[in-house]
């Protein structure tokens, strides 16, 4: 049985909704599908959440899941203590590897593959991404500022506070970071080049990622979004309680040089555009100019909290990544929308999709990408990975949580509760 608070929920958003009929149905299945089908509670009170179609747990993915049902804790204590359990388990696991992206149950040794890196049992996957370690970061500030409890801001999420710090500010000079990661007799973008080093940056004071948030890696590994992201976070554990004094100094200095290095080296001058972000640099005079659908992105900038929607280096941003300039934006007889390097040419992320609709000024712009996103779910229900820009009867991962999280995030925004 779903909480009585779910219910009333997706009663509320389709009453503020009359004009889309089908709300009635997609909207309460993709509400509950994290909370019905990936949630795992442990014996110690912590909560286990997989991603859905893959039995593993992501830092990012899992904060994800979970964050439209802040909306429900505030009131409902159930909920309260499932994203308390989140954070908990958290912070257990980047304890046990602030490298690692995704981690087992147990200490079963299960793995997405056997790379060459410093596994260890409880590791499913340790490409890392600096957007990982920031995933719990600002859920433990989220629910705290949502219910005022605290409890969550314990000893253990101390120490994994200070192995984050510890890790951003080592990754900031990565020629000092014991970190590497070779996969053999793959895509280029499953492994890192240089014998598992990367290629090449110089220090800017951003802090360097393996990988982006798509899982594929860094064509240079000064992520702008993933750096965005890390400032933000930062700055919210530097406002939590229970945090020694000390930790809070270092997170805001730390916040500060990365914010200065992206500012000072994560702008390019575009001949159309103007001054937009880069989604890569390294320090060296070389950028990657795109987006993609992964979130941290360059179009969830506001999103993030990293900047003001109306910020004009932002509103460049945006138009750069929704038009034909960024190489992963398609449109075709379905839809028009970003897609990622990660998935096939051509296809669009509903993520995408409903970040470009949180983060629009324009009702009309929101309106329209709730119709596609109902439109392109291929009569299913719920939201996938990807969908052809054609055909949307041809998609990706039919059981995708943070998909469908981030629609009932999107639609509640929409109907205004």
């Amino acid at each position: 049985m779903l909480p009585a608070s779910m219910f009333e929920m997706s009663e509320k958003v389709c009453r503020a909704l009359p004009q889309f009929p089908r709300l009635a149905k997609v909207f309460p299945d993709t509400f509950a599908n994290t909370f019905s089908t990936t949630l795992k509670p442990q014996d110690d009170g912590s909560t286990f959440v997989i991603t859905g179609d893959i039995p593993a747990m992501w830092l990012r993915d899992s904060a994800a899941q979970v964050k439209p049902y802040l909306r429900l804790a505030k009131h409902d204590l159930q909920f309260a203590a499932l994203i308390a359990g989140v954070v908990r388990r958290q912070a257990v696991n980047v304890l046990i590897d602030p490298y690692a992206n995704a981690f087992n149950e147990a200490p079963n040794g299960r793995c997405h593959n056997r790379d060459e890196t410093n596994m260890g049992p409880w590791v499913w996957e340790r490409k890392y991404e600096l957007d990982s370690l920031c995933a719990p970061l600002l859920l433990a500030h989220d629910l705290w500022a949502t219910t005022g409890t605290a409890d969550h801001i314990d000893p253990i999420f101390n120490a994994a506070a200070q192995a984050i710090i510890e890790t951003i500010t080592r990754e900031q000079d990565h020629s000092t970071s014991p970190y590497s990661f070779q996969r053999f007799n793959c895509p280029p973008t499953d492994t890192l080049s240089h014998e598992g080093r990367g290629s090449p940056v110089a220090p800017t004071g951003m802090s360097w990622s393996g990988f982006r948030p798509s899982d594929d890696s860094c064509s240079y590994h000064y992520l702008v979004p993933s750096n965005m992201m890390s400032v933000v976070a930062l700055q919210k554990l530097a406002e939590l309680p229970n945090i020694d004094p000390a930790l809070k100094q270092r997170a805001t200095k730390l916040a500060e040089e990365i914010r200065s290095g992206i500012e000072q080296h994560g702008k390019i001058e575009h001949p159309r555009f103007g001054e937009i972000y880069a989604y890569e640099v390294d320090g060296l005079g070389n950028s990657n100019l795109m987006d993609d659908a992964n979130v941290p992105s360059l179009l969830a900038m506001p999103y993030l909290g990293y900047c003001r929607v109306d910020d004009p280096t932002y509103q460049a941003t945006r138009a750069f990544v929704l038009s034909e300039h960024n190489p992963f934006y398609f449109a075709g007889k379905s839809a028009r929308g970003i897609g990622s390097p990660h998935t096939p040419e051509n296809y669009i992320w509903p993520i995408a999709l409903c970040m470009q609709g949180i983060t629009s000024t324009s009702r009309d712009e929101q309106l329209a990408l709730l119709t596609t996103l109902l439109d392109t779910d291929a009569g299913t229900g719920l939201m996938h990975e990807a969908f052809d820009k054609d055909d949307p009867a041809q998609f990706t991962r039919p059981w995708f949580a943070w998909a469908n999280s981030l629609f009932a995030e999107f639609v509640m925004q929409v109907a205004g509760v």
